[in-house]
């Protein structure tokens, strides 16, 4: 297996360099370490790994080569490429948790691989989250019925790491939060002494992760998590190590750090450019003489365990297995092409031979056909190409090719785009919505004593819930939203965590990727960009870039709007709609919507962004008398306030603000419709606001985002998408934020923010333009 694993590296760096692939980054020189490593890896385990895997993944039985270079040459079907059906370059391993309904399957019988992801140290943070849960499967009886996720905890989560990429703070920030939690991780560290071309001595104090780390070994009076060092070429001392390591993690559930030192990288980095560029002659020949499948090789002639002879003919079977399955890929992935190529090319000929512009229509059926290679999107440009001189045609050879594209943009759709959100059964946005009721006896309460009867309830009833976060547990968050629920639930459900951002969202996409239904809080929604990038380039792709494979129901609560200051202003939603496409973005005007969308989301497997309007827990709310069983729908507007003149669309804290503008407005005869967008994704499924633009003619988009933010974005999903353009009289405004943050004080939030007095001033604009002699100028002309 490891000189199979040779062979595959250097035969997919030989596919890029002859334009076979676009680029690849391998696992040569880390063959032996993952092989033991594998050894010790039982099934319902985990690898939250990173790209030069391939060895492990293998040895685990989860790769076959051909699999391996489907997806080097991005073969899009999934029985090719089941990681990522082509969406992912090589590397990137993920097994298939979901059926082909896109619910879960068994994890305890799979040898279960994350969904890998590119970025340097970005797999770290989920691998807190898998290695929690197994503690919470092992601590809470409740979730012992949970069978088909964990077999009472006794799985360990195997994270693999660069050393150089050990710099990262995510890593950092997992391992002090694994050392204080004592859970199952056994983290891997592939030491080949660079980072790209930077040595170790750039990277690392002490050169040296495991001396650098050392203060967090554990000892006889104080936990933490146990570190032990091994050479990357010795097999029985990796061997030993790592079955030494498991043994730790599965039966104490204390954190191991293996630190895989002297293994080398013999193809360098990966196929953008050559190591010999940056290392010495000195150090290339160490690696060549310390190269681990050369000392595999010497220590078995060594021990007498097998003769020359036989292990040249184990070289040379790798060697016609891994070129036989390069073929096969190669040929199964041209094959997947042909029809599409074939037709358009006959399509194409029918097109030149009958057209009145023939002669230009030919030149670019040749051009196709003498593509090297060609790929889809040769043959769809030159489609598109041929249809521009059969515009003034009506031909069969042009309704051919117009139904030949539409078939194929189709197909191609659901190859390249789809999976971004849940298409299963369980999708949020297939839950039954259910009214919120209320009698003549139901009271009026604070909004964070309805957030707390709400949590009281979900926390009695659903066993998986758990919430994680910052000052969540004793005093039950900053809003006391959980006041008093950890006393009743206890600390596994209900858990203060450290200032640790990245690693709570990282801790909570674990959980979720293991059956639970974690509820993590980021404190303020400020706080949100520190773990920005696991949201976006973890959470958000990965039910995209497993196609519909893996999923990660985890709901993320926070607070916004309104704030005061530059470090807390609460409402940076532009930044949330352009990151986080994969998630829903909630943007509940109280509590009370708050906790009919919670119910939902509870109910659906997508993971979504709960903002909550931190001005609204003192507010009075009535108390629904079916608080823990209605449901409010994902992308439904609500009318607030019918009117006839101007619609204004906003949400969140800005409704209460419009509302009153809309009274002030009122009293000067313009009458104005409010409607609350409710969420931002999904925006408005049923355009239902066009509806009301047709009534008004006019429309104004209001938030507290930055200019050119939430507002703008509002807009282009109905003046572009819904073509509400259509129906307007005058021209669509926004009102957002300056483009600075808040100023600090009462009076910087009115200054830097919407008010009511700027909705009035707007709309009134509006209808000066419309009306100028009923309304005329507020403020006479303006001045430059």
């Amino acid at each position: 297996m490891a000189c199979e694993s040779r062979h595959a590296s250097l035969l997919g760096r030989r596919e890029v360099m002859g334009g076979r692939a676009k680029f690849g980054i391998f696992g040569d020189g880390k063959e032996i370490a993952q092989l033991a490593a594998a050894h010790a890896f039982k099934a319902g385990d985990f690898r939250s790994g990173y790209y030069r895997d391939q060895t492990f993944v293998t040895a685990l039985g989860e790769l076959r080569w051909t699999e391996f270079f489907a997806q080097l040459y991005a073969h899009t079907d999934i029985e090719a490429d089941p990681n990522s059906a082509g969406r992912q370059m090589n590397g990137h391993y993920a097994t298939r948790w979901l059926d082909e309904k896109g619910l879960w399957r068994n994890q305890t019988e799979l040898y279960n691989s994350v969904g890998d992801i590119a970025p340097t140290a970005g797999q770290i943070p989920r691998s807190i989250g898998l290695a929690y849960a197994s503690r919470l499967y092992r601590q809470n009886s409740h979730l012992h019925l949970l069978t088909t996720f964990s077999r009472n905890g006794n799985e360990i989560i195997f994270g693999t790491i660069g050393d150089s990429s050990t710099s990262q703070g995510m890593f950092f920030e997992t391992m002090n939060a694994a050392g204080v939690l004592q859970v199952p991780l056994l983290m891997s560290v592939w030491d080949d002494g660079y980072g790209i071309s930077v040595p170790v001595e750039y990277q690392t104090t002490k050169a040296s992760i495991s001396k650098a780390l050392a203060g967090f070994q554990r000892t006889d009076t104080e936990k933490g998590i146990e570190i032990l060092t091994v050479k990357g070429w010795d097999y029985p001392a990796l061997v030993e190590t790592y079955q030494k390591a498991a043994r730790i993690c599965r039966e104490e559930h204390v954190p191991v750090l293996v630190h895989v030192q002297e293994v080398t990288q013999p193809q360098g980095h990966s196929t953008s450019g050559s190591h010999e560029r940056y290392k010495t002659a000195e150090r290339l020949e160490w690696e060549r003489q310390h190269d681990c499948n050369r000392q595999f090789r010497q220590w078995i002639l060594e021990n007498g365990y097998a003769s020359h002879d036989e292990l040249d003919a184990i070289e040379r079977e790798a060697t016609r297995v891994t070129k036989a399955a390069r073929q096969e890929a190669w040929n199964a992935y041209l094959a997947s092409l042909k029809g599409d190529f074939d037709e358009a090319m006959l399509l194409l000929q029918q097109a030149a031979e009958t057209a009145r512009q023939g002669e230009p229509i030919a030149q670019i059926r040749d051009q196709l056909r003498t593509t090297h290679v060609p790929i889809r999107r040769d043959a769809t440009a030159a489609v598109k190409r041929a249809l521009r001189f059969l515009r003034t045609d009506d031909s069969e050879a042009k309704q051919g090719l117009l139904a030949w594209l539409e078939r194929t943009t189709a197909e191609n759709e659901e190859r390249y785009s789809s999976h971004l959100y849940s298409q299963s059964p369980d999708s949020p946005l297939n839950v039954t919505p259910v009214e919120a009721r209320y009698t003549d006896e139901s009271p009026l309460i604070d909004g964070y004593q309805l957030m707390q009867r709400y949590f009281d309830s979900l926390f009695g009833r659903d066993p998986r819930v758990v919430a994680l976060g910052e000052d969540v547990g004793l005093i039950g968050d900053v809003n006391q939203g959980f006041a008093g629920l950890q006393e009743k639930y206890g600390e596994l459900r209900i858990t203060d965590t450290g200032i640790r951002e990245t690693s709570i969202i990282g801790q909570g996409i674990g959980m979720a990727m293991r059956g639970l239904k974690p509820i993590v809080e980021i404190q303020y929604f400020d706080y949100i960009f520190y773990a920005l990038a696991t949201l976006t380039d973890d959470l958000a792709t990965l039910h995209y870039r497993t196609k519909g494979g893996q999923k990660a129901p985890l709901i993320i609560r926070t607070r916004g709007h309104r704030l005061e200051g530059i470090w807390h202003s609460g409402s940076p939603m532009s930044a949330m709609v352009n990151s986080l496409r994969g998630l829903h973005i909630l943007v509940p005007r109280n509590m009370t919507q708050a906790a009919g969308f919670y119910n939902t989301l509870i109910k659906g497997d997508d993971p979504a962004l709960v903002v909550e309007c931190l001005n609204g827990y003192r507010l009075k709310e009535r108390l629904p008398e079916n608080l823990d069983e209605f449901c409010l729908p994902l992308g439904v507007p609500e009318i607030l306030r019918e009117g006839s003149d101007v619609t204004i669309v906003t949400y969140g804290s800005m409704c209460r603000i419009v509302l009153e503008a809309a009274e002030q407005l009122r009293q000067f005869d313009i009458d104005v419709e409010v409607i609350d967008v409710q969420t931002l994704l999904p925006f408005d499924r049923s355009n239902a606001i066009v509806e009301s633009i047709k009534k008004t003619s006019r429309v104004l988009f209001a938030d507290e985002d930055f200019p050119g933010g939430g507002s703008a974005y509002m807009m282009q999903e109905v003046i572009e998408k819904q073509n509400a353009y259509r129906y307007l009289d005058s021209a669509p405004r926004t009102l957002s934020a300056k483009a600075h943050r808040p100023a600090y004080g009462s009076d910087g939030d009115y200054f830097s923010k919407p008010s009511a007095e700027d909705v009035f001033d707007v709309v009134y604009e509006l209808m000066n333009e419309a009306e100028p002699a009923r309304f005329p100028k507020l403020y006479g002309e303006k001045r430059g």
